[in-house]
């Protein structure tokens, strides 16, 4: 898959974590733009693992604060 259709995906993920359609860019911040809690984000690190087939390292965890870090996380572990 290429980096948009990465997009399209992460942003059907996200979208059952959030209360509507928001808007979700490569430089969205996950926590404060999706509005996620710790517990919030924990699930949808889980929900992309499953997506995307693969696993997310702990400490992979806490680097990935924008979308653009989860695409490039996908980019070069997917």
């Amino acid at each position: 898959m290429g980096q948009a259709e990465d997009l399209n995906e992460l942003r059907q993920v996200a979208r059952s974590f959030t209360d509507g359609d928001v808007p979700l860019s490569p430089n969205s911040v996950l926590r404060s733009d999706l509005g996620l809690n710790s517990y919030e984000m924990v699930q949808l690190i889980c929900a992309v693992e499953d997506r995307f087939g693969v696993e997310i390292p702990d400490q992979s965890i806490n680097r990935l604060k924008t979308v653009q870090d989860v695409l490039d996380f996908l980019a070069n572990h997917g």
